[in-house]
């Protein structure tokens, strides 16, 4: 890949980009090791992904980092889970304000540490004026409660239902204020949505690789922006001429 060839194609990447980082347990026992390793090398690679976005062009990225079903995996894991975050967001915060960019929180804050969500308040807070680009972290997310909890608060608003809208119920997501996602990435080789930004990303283009997180470097990113560049949106519309 030339830099001629990233910056082609970065002129015609997605503004908002997804991704359902799947596969870290089983890259790890491909090789013989615990889920722990998988989960502590696809924490590593989001910088990576992170740093690709930037040079592509791309203006948010949302991570699917831990989903409100994943309180179901057994208690060491999810243990694990928390502890990566909290420990990247106690090493790397620094780094990532000095170079631009705006972190982001989809999900609820009920039912984490209290340490942990200090960490997550502090992040937003240090960083919310940053423009670079907008690191979107989908943490202890569901869609439907996404929308459920929307709906709770437009009911709490006391809206008149014939004054509900499409924009009007976007601006009680969590993703308020952001574009809805032109494409969602999901590494593993599955090809379920698995909950993840269902009403936002209604006609985003979707791009499914067997390449597990660990291993989904800046070459797959690329590839998945090709793909995406050569499609036709074309938002339930048909095409003229």
């Amino acid at each position: 890949m030339s830099q001629d060839d990233t910056m082609d194609h970065a002129a015609r990447a997605p503004v908002h980009l997804g991704i359902i980082m799947d596969g870290n347990g089983r890259w790890a026992q491909q090789r013989g090791q615990p889920r722990f390793m998988g989960h502590r090398a696809g924490t590593t690679n989001i910088r990576r992904v992170l740093e690709a976005s930037v040079t592509f062009g791309i203006k948010v990225l949302t991570i699917y980092a831990f989903s409100t079903e994943n309180w179901a995996r057994p208690p060491a894991e999810v243990r694990t889970l928390m502890q990566l975050l909290s420990r990247s967001l106690n090493d790397q915060m620094g780094e990532l304000h000095a170079n631009g960019v705006q972190i982001r929180h989809s999900g609820s804050l009920v039912g984490i540490s209290d340490t942990l969500r200090r960490q997550i308040l502090a992040a937003l807070e240090l960083t919310r004026h940053n423009t670079r680009i907008v690191l979107n972290v989908a943490f202890n997310y569901g869609g439907r409660a996404e929308i459920i909890d929307a709906v709770q608060r437009l009911m709490a608003d006391h809206v008149p239902p014939d004054q509900v809208s499409e924009d009007l119920l976007g601006d009680y997501l969590y993703t308020h204020g952001l574009p809805d996602p032109d494409l969602i990435i999901r590494t593993g080789g599955e090809y379920r949505l698995s909950n993840f930004l269902i009403w936002q990303a209604a006609y985003a283009e979707y791009y499914a690789t067997p390449t597990y997180w660990p291993d989904f470097d800046e070459g797959e990113l690329y590839r998945a922006i090709v793909t995406y560049s050569e499609r036709d949106r074309r938002f339930g519309k048909v095409k003229v001429g």
